[in-house]
């Protein structure tokens, strides 16, 4: 096997999933993103997001996602909303939804075999006890503050899941 074909094996795929992908999964895809290049693990993890359902295929997230990301330090303006689909399942190590909705629509997609893969993002951040990432669409600007506070820990959680499981050799390097 050639060197960047062992590489990109090597690479662990996170999938963000939630209803139309422009505000929590994209959120959750940015302060990954951001956590995984502040500890220089770009080359060994994957990160995408997408949505159950087609309704803003194509579309830049939510401005309001936007915004409150950009109040962070986070941009997340270059994501563009796709289609969760069953072939997902094969590309990506963790297919993560966003509440427990998602989560029956993505378990119907799941192929025999790859329900392992399947998980609620925050069960990464259990000291929280929620269970969903509630959806801030129809409500104002808090609501997108709360979304990512709840994907900020639970993105630390899901980071110190993959040192943990996957990139152990990369545990060791200290954070930015």
């Amino acid at each position: 096997m050639n060197e960047s074909k062992q590489s990109e094996s090597q690479k662990v795929r996170v999938l963000f999933v939630c209803m139309g992908n422009i505000c929590r999964s994209p959120t959750a895809h940015g302060v990954f993103r951001q956590l995984v290049v502040e500890r220089d693990l770009s080359h060994r993890v994957e990160i995408d997001s997408a949505g159950t359902h087609a309704y803003h295929v194509g579309e830049p997230p939510d401005p309001r996602a936007r915004a409150t990301a950009l109040e962070r330090g986070i941009d997340i303006g270059d994501l563009r909303a796709r289609l969760a689909e069953r072939a997902d399942f094969e590309s990506f190590d963790y297919v993560l939804a966003m509440d427990r909705d998602n989560y029956r629509i993505l378990s119907s997609l799941c192929p025999a075999g790859m329900e392992s893969k399947l998980r609620l993002f925050m069960e990464f951040a259990p000291d929280l006890g929620v269970r969903d990432v509630p959806d801030p669409y129809y409500g104002g600007a808090r609501g997108f503050d709360q979304v990512f506070d709840l994907v900020e820990a639970a993105s630390r959680g899901l980071l110190e899941d993959l040192l943990k499981r996957h990139l152990r050799s990369a545990s060791a390097m200290p954070s930015r």
